[in-house]
């Protein structure tokens, strides 16, 4: 599937020609065009059951067929005429042009199809996978005054209901590539075994480069989703220098050149005069040499021969590991293999320390209306917090608006600055262009202060950037069809007269935290702001195609200093919202001087997660998962279980393996978390918010948070509650930055006895 917005909605439909498509993207590496289809019979509300349950693969392949057409008839020049004013124009356009030719070597089709495919024999029926044969057919076309011809392939991937039941499953992980070498190379891949381990196989062998093409013409960059980075282009030194080799010396690049290092979770092989056979390997994936791969497959499209050219590599079997040890392997892989192009600790580390103090902050931090955020750090987090939880519904409606990905952050943070144009190319360039301004680069750049000032405003920056997608709206009452351009765009138009500006004048940031949304006059203002914004979008650009236009600085800096920016920002309306919304130089050191040191609450955080859910929510994985449980296992859940009962802090190690535990039990046994035997034990939770809550409006006044809880103390003490100076020992040791324990935080509950103690604060 796509991890993007950036798809335009394209509905073309010829019913007497049964030709068809709802929309198209182009990847990210520029060489495949992506098309989509909707079965919209599926999501017909008269369907029946049975409608709904297909077991012919000539059902899916008549869908397919529609798509095909319309590619076929555009290039050929021969589909009926559209309105101008359709968006589907712009394609049809551009696959009737010779460059656009040139450059798709492939057409990805997806269709899209609420149905469930299922085996029908017998009384019992069974999901089932339909594998769709790729298709070639060939393409003439001219560019200049030449005629050129080549062959284009179109692969066909089916989204049914079994599909997205998967990706349920595996929390939003990658879909597994298992390549077939037999099918891609003709024959097996020959190697030599190198090592070998109960858990661990390494082979040496030599790919042919004009195999290493075909491979990435078959899968794209789906076989570098574990690679450090994507395609540097011919800009890099090391990559042109990879082009010339190839083009001048192609029989040295195997001697210049480090070679690939391959990782999978498992292989088929067998032995042949000594030489092993390599048939297929599972969860392929290439973790060092990205750039080689695809400046072998870009040199072959520039039409460079190739055939001489031969890349050593060194293949790794990890078996029977969880996905965090994977990760952990080739993390150390890039780190210790990577010298052709400067790879930073930015790029190797996605337990990324800056990420890591972000989550604490989500985890530490309250909004002035006592709320907190969830920051989904590594995938499948708050799934996993889902699956556990014994009042799902609760947690989901606490968080229905407030949730991030650390995905999301590379367009939250990107678009509050002067490259819109990089938040519309989204997915891994925006995050890696997030995360180097995040971390720094090693060298110049110093990391970012991460410390509550920073929470707040970046807090600010979603809530600005997802009220304004919400306002500029999707469908017939949109402000326009560019929604994924015009809203970084019109952020970063504010930015530029304010933080960017040459004058002394700041956005304030903490206004829109301090109220959790955008007052209806900002409101107002943005929207004039889009508008305007979306015209000149759409006036600026120097292609039909729009979209992909946006992805450029030119277009912006054309959008940014126009006539018509100049002008709107000068009228008096807006004059007003800028005098209203922004504070001096002055102001701003003042906001961030303010309670720079805050108390890190993930540890007693996570200790609260473990308690709230209860001694009995772990006896049912004992039982359930007893088969499955090693000594070690057993001995660290008893422990768990003997520190809930006696409210002991637990340690670290007991957290981790906790989280481990029910992370790895959430994806391959997520039944265990289906039945909970009783409700969480939420007087652990309302106890740690209450706490939370006190030394959250303390630094938000700028009250020392010691004399805020001697004040509870005081009113505990008044109205007779048990244990009343639990809350000077808690405020004294907030003051030193130290957590309370599991016993303070039981004691204090029992505050929360008193009737009406939720309008203490």
């Amino acid at each position: 599937m796509i991890d993007s917005e950036d798809w335009q909605e394209t509905y073309y439909s010829f019913a007497a020609e049964k030709i068809k498509i709802n929309g198209y993207m182009v990847n990210e590496s520029g060489e495949r065009l992506q098309l989509f289809i909707l079965n919209e019979d599926s999501v017909n509300l008269a369907a029946t059951e049975n409608d709904m349950a297909i077991s012919q693969k000539s059902y899916y392949e008549n869908h397919f067929s529609r798509a095909v057409k319309f590619v076929k008839r555009a290039i050929n020049r021969n589909l009926e005429d559209t309105q101008d004013s359709s968006p589907a124009n712009v394609l049809i356009n551009q696959l009737s042009s010779g460059d656009i030719l040139n450059q798709f070597d492939v057409v990805e089709i997806f269709l899209v199809s609420a149905t469930a495919t299922m085996e029908m024999r017998g009384n019992d029926p069974k999901p089932k996978k339909f594998d769709f044969e790729n298709e070639e057919f060939s393409v003439s076309y001219a560019q200049g005054r030449e005629q050129l011809k080549k062959k284009m392939l179109i692969i066909r991937r089916l989204i049914d209901l079994n599909f997205l039941l998967d990706v349920m499953i595996s929390q939003g992980n990658r879909e597994i590539l298992t390549i077939e070498f037999g099918n891609v190379f003709g024959a097996p891949l020959s190697a030599i075994k190198a090592a070998s381990e109960a858990n661990f196989e390494s082979y040496l062998c030599v790919i042919p480069a004009t195999n290493l093409a075909e491979l990435y013409r078959l899968h794209s960059t789906r076989l570098l989703e574990k690679n450090v980075r994507s395609f540097l282009d011919y800009k890099n030194d090391a990559n042109r220098g990879m082009l010339a080799t190839m083009k001048k010396d192609p029989s040295k690049f195997i001697a210049f050149n480090n070679g690939l290092t391959i990782t999978a979770t498992a292989s088929d092989t067998s032995q042949q005069s000594g030489i092993t056979l390599i048939h297929s390997l599972t969860d392929f994936q290439i973790v060092n040499g990205g750039q080689t791969t695809a400046s072998i497959y870009f040199g072959k499209k520039a039409n460079v021969d190739i055939s001489k050219v031969f890349i050593t590599a060194k293949i790794n079997v990890v078996k029977e590991v969880a996905e965090q040890e994977l990760n952990a392997f080739i993390k150390e892989i890039s780190l210790y293999s990577n010298t052709q192009n400067k790879v930073t600790t930015v790029d190797l580390d996605s337990q990324n320390p800056q990420l890591i103090k972000l989550k604490a902050m989500t985890m530490s931090v309250v909004t002035p209306s006592g709320k907190k955020w969830f920051f989904d750090r590594a995938r499948g987090e708050y799934s996993t917090m889902l699956k556990k939880s014994g009042n799902r519904n609760r947690l989901e409606k606490e968080f229905e608006d407030r949730r991030f990905s650390k995905e999301d952050l590379g367009k939250y943070y990107t678009a509050w600055g002067a490259q819109p144009y990089m938040v519309k190319k989204g997915g891994i360039k925006v995050f890696k262009f997030f995360i180097t301004a995040l971390c720094g680069d090693g060298e110049k750049r110093k990391p970012v202060d991460i410390d509550r000032t920073f929470y707040e405003e970046l807090i600010a920056k979603i809530i600005l950037f997802d009220r304004l997608n919400k306002i500029h709206g999707i469908g017939k009452r949109a402000i326009g069809q560019l929604r994924s351009a015009v809203v970084p765009y019109a952020i970063s138009i504010l930015y530029a007269h304010t933080d960017g500006g040459k004058s002394d004048l700041y956005f304030d940031l903490s206004r829109i935290w301090k109220s959790e949304g955008l007052e209806e006059d900002l409101a107002d203002f943005m929207e004039e702001l889009m508008r305007l914004t979306n015209e000149l979008i759409k006036k600026y650009a120097d292609s039909d195609d729009v979209g992909e236009n946006s992805k450029k600085k030119e277009l912006w800096d054309r959008v940014c200093s126009s006539t018509e920016i100049q002008m709107f920002m000068s009228k008096k309306t807006s004059i007003h919202i800028l005098g209203k919304y922004t504070i001096s130089t002055e102001e701003r050191k003042k906001l961030s001087k303010r309670n720079k040191k805050i108390v890190d609450f993930k540890y007693l955080s996570d200790n609260v997660s473990i308690f709230t859910n209860g001694i009995a929510f772990y006896d049912r994985i004992l039982v359930a998962m007893n088969d499955n449980l090693s000594t070690v296992d057993l001995v660290k859940l008893s422990a768990i279980k003997s520190a809930i009962a006696k409210r002991e802090d637990l340690s670290q190690k007991h957290i981790n393996f906790e989280q481990e535990l029910t992370r790895t039990i959430g994806n391959e046994h997520p039944e265990v978390f289906e039945y909970r035997p009783v409700e969480e034990d939420l007087i652990w939770k309302n106890s740690f918010e209450f706490i939370l809550k006190v030394y959250n409006n303390a630094l938000e006044n700028n009250a020392e948070v010691s004399v805020e809880f001697k004040k509870i103390e005081e009113m505990a003490k008044h109205k007779g509650i048990k244990y009343y100076s639990v809350f000077v020992q808690i405020g004294e040791a907030l003051n030193k930055g130290q957590l309370p324990t599991m016993q303070q935080l039981w004691y204090a509950s029992h505050i929360l006895e008193l009737k009406g103690s939720a309008h203490i604060l």
